[in-house]
């Protein structure tokens, strides 16, 4: 994997929509942060454009992201925010360029689409970590914003957090892949797939029904995209919901039922995905993984 240049001062960043809609309100926070880093931020033309939920057209939003992987000066592009929509561009992008002049790809949630393309098809590191709608206060802690900042302009990055019930122990260090299950999961097949064998996978999710994750981990088992592993993190399951008549186990027990037969380590709760302790990872990168009975360990230089 290729290691995008990490930034400096007076480096130009972009900011794009990929997605869902955003307002200039909601984006001013993180130009503020990423302005006192030392950063000059340049928006995508058609930002704060809308369609229905979008943020613009397909063609529009294309537009704003090819033009930020062209653009020589820029060395960061971030997603504004997910939802979704960015499924419906992959296919119309061009990565020439930015396959000869790699940057760092910023966000989570819808886009995992971008970390999985570009890991399978242009071997170029990207990070998971907050987007600028989630920059305001209210919305991350400050661990979030400082790993991003130390994902950017180092690479360093190392976390210990408390172990959980569920875990599986042991050591291990492998290429970390992944993002939201969902996104996952509706790429199995397609040419953005980038679960395989010998890797860690990082799973997280949001809002969603726990039969659904169910079927989403079924598919994926039934795919062998559970049994090769290296290692699996599993990140926030926020805000899940049941049906009047119980499904019987909660997201994590979901999970753990179809690793048992594997032997790879294990660790739950880990501090990403849509929660506020939402830290940075660099996808395509190997990962340091130590999970112990009080307490597990993630590193990446």
């Amino acid at each position: 994997m290729q290691t995008p240049r990490y930034l400096k001062p007076g480096d130009s960043v972009g900011i794009v929509s990929t997605a869902r809609k955003i307002s200039e309100e909601e984006v001013q926070p993180a130009i503020e942060i990423l302005e006192s880093w030392g950063l000059k931020v340049i928006k995508g033309k058609f930002l704060h454009e809308q369609d229905h939920q979008f943020a613009g057209t397909i063609q529009q939003r294309t537009h704003d992201f090819q033009s930020m992987l062209n653009n020589h000066e820029v060395r960061a592009v971030f997603c504004a925010r997910g939802g979704y929509g960015t499924v419906q561009i992959i296919d119309d992008i061009d990565w020439s360029c930015f396959r000869r002049e790699p940057k760092w790809i910023v966000g989570f949630s819808d886009v995992t689409v971008l970390h999985s393309h570009i890991q399978k098809h242009c071997g170029i590191e990207t990070i998971h970590g907050i987007m600028p709608v989630q920059f305001a206060k209210e919305k991350c802690n400050e661990g979030s914003i400082q790993s991003l900042y130390n994902a950017l302009f180092s690479g360093r990055l190392e976390y210990h957090f408390p172990s959980h019930p569920l875990n599986r122990e042991g050591v291990i260090q492998a290429p970390l892949t992944g993002g939201n299950l969902s996104i996952l999961y509706s790429l199995l097949g397609s040419n953005s797939d980038n679960i395989n064998d010998n890797k860690i996978l990082f799973i997280e999710d949001l809002d969603e029904y726990l039969y659904h994750i169910h079927r989403m981990i079924m598919n994926l088992s039934r795919n062998l995209q559970m049994s090769h592993l290296k290692g699996l993190i599993v990140g926030g399951m926020s805000d899940m919901k049941d049906n009047t008549v119980p499904f019987g186990k909660n997201a994590e027990e979901i999970v753990q039922e179809f690793i048992q037969k594997n032997h790879y380590p294990v660790c739950f709760n880990f501090p990403a995905g849509h929660i506020k302790d939402n830290n940075a990872m660099i996808l395509g990168r190997d990962a340091y993984l130590e999970v112990k009975p009080d307490k597990c360990t993630f590193i990446q230089v």
